[in-house]
């Protein structure tokens, strides 16, 4: 069966300032979507795929005419969920006999009423992880059998809504085909944001599904941390291995291990380190991990390994924060974190979060300047976003108020609002961490004594730019239409 797959159609500047946009856009490999391809392909259909990330819709539904797939598997976050309906909507009014399933983060969140608010245009929605369930899908509409013993779907049927069981997440990960990067056209395309990259093509790539901490802002599909091994499902070291392999003869020469924490399981991560340098693979890389999971060996021999650089969630710089968040680590094991790090020669990014339940804008201050003590080589301000699928976002009436507009659940548009502040004080404190942290001698002379290669410097004009405007544009992160608070430039 022609089976088609697609990103809907997106525009930087919907997501971020467009003074800003530039430094801080990113062209994720859609690994998810790989995956489900290659199970596709294994089991002989014919898949192509679609990202809306460099086509605009009428391109890309003008692409699909010329495939005629007779299933389409539309992708969608919750910001994008908008965009995914009037992809499908577009689709059907062209091609009423085409099969349209929608999975990714807001369809396992919202499931059933993705199908009662869009009668006409959705069949289907993937209500878990969507390798087996998808495969198993498209499987019995080219045999012309009923859906009702797929395991992991909401379908319409003559009118009808139909739950079918849930699906059991799946626990031998090293069992799936590699993702089908061969999907992805031109593979120079996909971009990490700048400064968070060494080399050039990159590559994304997990170790491990899942995730054995409770953080109330993450949408995990297994929410009661049931499955695996304290509710991770991990890769073999071998398997990681082959894939790392077939991604240097494809011509990567950087991985992004995407992990919610690379070394939950520390001996796994210090023994793939340890393989990775013993096999003399030539590619750097980059993962994130928590503080409290690493200490100076296992970061020095990542290091050894061609690992560049380090994400730790920093959070927050006050530590009931921290603990409403239910991060379950310190401010000292933070500060223990980057500073091994940086010991042995590792680049650190810390991101940090404003708008946390209880949070004051005072509190806001003390993590920027946790944020300035720390000296990270690089930090990101986020507002915390409550999407559905939460802990968050399901006691939303204990913790704040939401936007309606789903256009603002990003990092950036502040849809979620604590009792305790307003959301212009958000956006406030967002711009004026940017400007106090980057606009520092000390860590501008640190970076211009980093400049090495020509790229480096076009990075380093671009950044520059974004400070301007950082500085320059009253109201940066917000809106147009929002009113501008006066104390904006009350404090730098």
């Amino acid at each position: 069966m022609k089976c088609a797959l697609v990103i809907p159609s997106w525009l930087p500047e919907e997501l971020f300032p467009t003074k800003t946009a530039g430094f801080q856009i990113n062209y994720w490999q859609p690994l998810g979507t790989l995956y489900v391809a290659a199970c596709l392909q294994n089991a002989g259909h014919e898949v192509k795929f679609y990202n809306g990330a460099f086509m605009t819709q009428s391109e890309l539904i003008q692409s699909l005419a010329q495939f005629d797939p007779a299933f389409v598997g539309i992708y969608s976050t919750t910001f994008g969920w908008n965009k995914a309906v009037s992809t499908a909507n577009d689709i059907k009014r062209l091609y009423p006999s085409v099969f349209i399933a929608v999975g990714g983060p807001f369809p396992i969140a919202k499931q059933r009423q993705c199908l009662e608010e869009n009668t006409s245009s959705i069949d289907a929605v993937v209500t878990g992880e969507g390798e087996v369930t998808v495969t198993e899908m498209v499987n019995h509409l080219e045999a012309g059998l009923s859906l009702r013993d797929v395991q992991g779907i909401i379908f319409r049927e003559n009118n009808e809504i139909i739950e079918n069981q849930a699906r059991p997440l799946i626990e031998d990960l090293d069992a799936l085909p590699l993702p089908a990067r061969d999907l992805l056209g031109d593979i120079d395309d996909y971009t990490p944001p700048p400064a968070t990259y060494r080399r050039k093509p990159v590559a994304v790539m997990i170790t491990a599904r899942g995730c054995n901490r409770r953080c109330i802002f993450c949408s995990q599909t297994d929410k009661n941390r049931k499955s695996g091994k304290r509710g991770i499902r991990y890769r073999s070291v071998e398997n990681v291995l082959s894939e790392i392999r077939a991604c240097l003869d494809q011509g990567y020469r950087e991985i992004k291990f995407i992990d919610d924490t690379f070394a939950a399981d520390y001996d796994r991560a210090m023994t793939l380190a340890k393989a990775i340098k013993s096999e003399g693979l030539d590619f750097t890389w980059f993962a994130s991990s928590c503080v409290n999971q690493v200490d100076k060996p296992l970061l020095r021999a990542m290091k050894e390994a061609g690992c560049w650089a380090i994400l730790f969630g920093a959070e927050s710089g006050v530590q009931k924060n921290l603990n409403t968040l239910r991060k379950g680590i310190t401010l000292e094991q933070t500060r223990k974190a980057v500073k091994a790090a940086k010991e042995v020669g590792l680049r650190v990014s810390t991101p940090f979060l404003f708008g946390i339940p209880g949070e004051t804008f005072e509190d806001g201050l003390k993590t920027i300047e946790f944020a300035i003590e720390l000296n990270p080589d690089l930090a990101n301000f986020h507002a915390l976003t409550a999407f559905p699928g939460t802990h968050l976002y399901d006691n939303l009436e204990k913790y704040g108020t939401v936007s309606k507009d789903l256009s603002n659940y990003t990092y950036q548009g502040a849809a979620f609002t604590p009792h305790t502040m307003s959301r212009e004080q958000i956006h406030t404190l967002r711009q004026l961490a940017f400007k106090r942290f980057y606009s520092r001698p000390s860590f501008l002379m640190r970076r211009l004594l980093q400049l090495r290669s020509l790229d480096d410097c076009r990075l380093a004009l671009s950044g520059i730019r974004t400070l301007f405007w950082v500085w320059a544009k009253k109201g940066l992160f917000q809106k147009p239409g929002t009113p501008v608070p006066s104390s904006l430039n009350s404090s730098s």
